[in-house]
């Protein structure tokens, strides 16, 4: 663990200290989410769920064998299946 003594500025700004940014592999522009518990913050860097999410989606997609127009017509399946149980006919 290592620990950084750092001064609030004006607008309550402060400045990460250069070591800690290059542990977290942080850089200007990047988004961090500040968490607060208590008299305790903790700041963390933030990473976009999308590009996560849509890497396993491919990999499952690959795993199992389906490709996107497979994805696409089961969901039209799923569409015209729910409308069906819940307005009692097709969409």
């Amino acid at each position: 663990m290592q620990t950084y003594t750092v001064r609030l500025r004006e607008r309550g700004q402060l400045t990460i200290p250069q070591a800690a940014r290059d542990n977290l592999a942080v850089k200007e522009g990047d988004n961090l989410t500040l968490i607060q518990i208590d008299d305790l913050l903790l700041l963390v860097r933030k990473q976009p769920l999308i590009s996560q999410l849509s890497e396993q989606f491919s990999r499952q997609m690959a795993e199992a064998g389906l490709s996107l127009a497979d994805l696409l017509e089961g969901l039209a399946e799923e569409r015209r299946l729910s409308a069906q149980n819940r307005f009692g006919r097709d969409a």
